[in-house]
């Protein structure tokens, strides 16, 4: 009685019309619809040269900080995690596209994070969120579904460079496409039918139907202890001092922006559906929310992994029941366990964690269905946005060329009043954006 007491007074369950039953399957089921960030963040950043199994530990531990940053400073259900889109952003953007090595890219986010923090207990960052048009949320989360599924194919090798038309169909019939379409359509059957955890168990049947055309591994077990030295390969190795150089700025404004702009739109999409936002479209406790993600982007670069970021499958969670951060405790107790299956999960091959990036840029385009399709000033700016992101391979470009066209569109189509100056500001930041980079 006195630990449901505790938890009580400490989440305020009541008052939130919750109990600890339902934050615990809360919890469960928000960790069933994003364990699979343990198979592919690993994946995503050891094409950036980064070792694998340091990265399972970073991956891990960065999700358990934001996790709990967030359920102790704002009592939102939400967990964080390093974010797909934003890895695939630091991996083939950042290190591959443009040189820059996994070190220094660490130093960058760490950078971030730090600024991050810093906007975050000011109102800056929070105005920021709030100021965004609902267009533009739409498309730059729309946009990175997009690319996430994008990658997902590439991934399978269902969609193959092609010097004369850039992309081209892979084999589905053989090989890794032949399993990751077979885990694609398991997946989607079991999301469909509302099972819990139904990208987890995709995964899971795509590594078994592995086992059958080769492409899985040999099974070399199940526990094991996690090992120091594992995570001593990228723990604490970001160069910040690289980071500083002013050749890199443009690639920190990249990161911000991008960092800036997901967290928005995630925390909006997942804050309607929990029933937070107020009669004003304002997000109450923002900044303490954004300040929990900025403490998981600095922590994680520490501890080796990616842009830390509030998660869209908490609304899985939500959907549940949960309502307040006992189902982020949750979510961080079930991370640490996961810490000792690594030989369980080490043999999951990337063909069969494609489908998961499929299946969750496919949830993320249902974002689509908010957008006002009876007035073109919203729908075209949405739409640059999230197009240009897999057309240029860049979340960066679509969401710079969403805020430079929707302000221009909507001043000379006579509804320029309706834009807030935030928005014309970031117009003539991204410009220099542009410019610079």
């Amino acid at each position: 009685m006195s630990n449901n007491g505790s938890l009580e007074n400490l989440f305020k369950l009541q008052e939130n019309n919750t109990d600890v039953k339902t934050e615990v399957i809360a919890g469960f089921t928000t960790f069933m619809t994003m364990a699979y960030i343990i198979f592919v963040n690993p994946a995503i950043l050891s094409d950036a040269g980064m070792p694998f199994d340091g990265v399972f530990i970073a991956t891990i531990m960065g999700a358990i900080l934001g996790t709990m940053a967030m359920a102790l400073l704002s009592n939102y259900p939400f967990a964080l995690a390093s974010g797909m889109g934003l890895n695939a952003f630091f991996a083939y953007s950042v290190v591959i596209g443009m040189g820059v090595s996994w070190q220094t890219a660490l130093g960058i986010i760490f950078l971030e994070g730090i600024v991050f923090i810093i906007l975050s207990v000011t109102p800056v960052r929070e105005m920021i969120v709030n100021s965004i048009p609902m267009a533009l949320k739409t498309g730059i989360s729309t946009g990175i579904g997009l690319f996430i599924a994008f990658i997902g194919l590439q991934n399978a090798g269902i969609v193959v460079n092609n010097d004369a038309t850039l992309v081209a169909m892979g084999s589905v019939l053989e090989g890794p496409g032949l399993v990751a379409l077979v885990g694609l359509i398991i997946t989607g059957i079991l999301h469909a039918k509302k099972v819990k955890g139904a990208l987890l168990w995709g995964i899971l049947a795509s590594t078994a139907f592995g086992w059958i055309n080769g492409v899985t591994p040999a099974f070399n077990g199940i526990v094991a202890m996690p090992r120091m030295s594992d995570w001593s390969g990228v723990l604490f190795q970001l160069d910040i001092g690289s980071a500083l150089n002013v050749g890199m700025f443009g690639v920190i404004l990249s990161f911000l922006f991008v960092d800036m702009f997901d967290t928005a739109g995630t925390l909006v999409g997942v804050s309607q559906q929990a029933g937070y936002i107020d009669e004003n479209g304002d997000l109450p406790k923002a900044s303490k929310a954004l300040l929990a993600d900025a403490i998981g982007t600095t922590g994680g670069a520490l501890f080796g992994t990616s842009t830390v970021t509030t998660y869209v499958e908490s609304a899985s969670g939500v959907a549940e029941g949960g309502r307040t951060g006992l189902t982020g405790v949750v979510v961080s107790i079930l991370f640490f366990l996961s810490l000792f299956f690594k030989p369980l999960i080490g043999i999951v091959p990337g063909a069969a964690t494609a489908p998961a990036l499929i299946i969750v840029g496919t949830m993320m385009m249902t974002n689509i269905t908010k957008l006002d399709w009876d007035d073109f000033t919203e729908i075209l700016p949405a739409f640059v946005a999230m197009i240009a992101m897999p057309l240029t391979y860049s979340i960066s470009n679509g969401i710079a060329l969403g805020f430079i066209v929707y302000p221009i569109v909507k001043l000379f189509t006579g509804k320029g009043k309706d834009v807030h100056w935030l928005v014309y500001l970031l117009g003539v930041v991204f410009v220099f954006y542009f410019v610079v980079h």
